[in-house]
């Protein structure tokens, strides 16, 4: 699980990178909201953590440019204001959970742990198997059936490669989003290797493969998948 953690104050910031660190989290520190802005639109996340006073831009204006193009990804807000407009006003640009400086550790341990697991577990009852243009892909199993009748069996990376389209179907997935939630954050392929998987889900799934209606490539800048 990788979170973004938003804070521009260093000791209330490495605080919170070690703790989650020791949960097992993998945590990537920003004290600047423009800068945050731009890796969430760059880099994959399963959690935010939003400080509201930054640099540049706030916790409520990124909650809400994140919003724009990303409904999913949970978004835990930190605030030293304890006032229920600012509360309502988190809520309001997006934010899912908001807690109070000063916090305890353990509290805000235990809200990432609710955030992330409620996130997984909405995301895999929507798509442990889905049905489309005839095809139709269990991700549990590694397996599917084509239009044609045919059963394919997936590998493990086509099958969160195709899980992750899904998830995110009718919007571009950039390459680097694909390869850090598939591959993993450290370790890169070639970004050719993403374009061999695309080929061989038109030749499963689509009934014409040069003309695909369902997997697009998006020149670069990453691919879509349309229902």
């Amino acid at each position: 699980m990788r979170i973004l953690l938003v804070e521009d104050e260093e000791s209330i910031r490495d605080a919170v990178k070690l703790n989650l660190e020791l949960e097992g989290y993998e945590v990537v520190p920003c004290g600047n909201g423009r800068q945050a802005v731009e890796m969430v639109g760059g880099q994959h996340f399963d959690l935010l953590i939003l400080d509201v006073m930054l640099p540049e831009m706030d916790g409520f204006s990124i909650a809400e440019q994140v919003r724009l193009s990303n409904q999913d990804t949970p978004i835990l807000m930190l605030t030293a204001k304890d006032q229920a407009q600012d509360r309502i006003m988190g809520l309001k640009k997006g934010a899912d959970d908001y807690l109070t400086k000063p916090f305890n550790l353990e509290e805000l341990l235990l809200r990432v742990g609710n955030l992330l697991r409620r996130s997984q577990r909405v995301r895999g009852e929507a798509v442990d198997s889905y049905e489309f243009g005839g095809n139709k892909v269990h991700f549990e199993h590694f397996e599917a059936t084509t239009w044609r009748g045919e059963h394919i069996v997936l590998t493990k990376k086509e099958a969160m490669l195709f899980k992750l389209l899904v998830e995110r179907k009718n919007e571009v997935v950039s390459r680097n989003q694909i390869l850090q939630a598939v591959w993993g954050y450290d370790v890169f392929p070639s970004t050719r290797t993403i374009d061999n998987f695309i080929l061989a889900f038109r030749k499963y799934f689509e009934r014409d493969p040069k003309n695909p209606q369902h997997f697009h490539s998006m020149r670069g800048v990453g691919y879509k998948f349309v229902e």
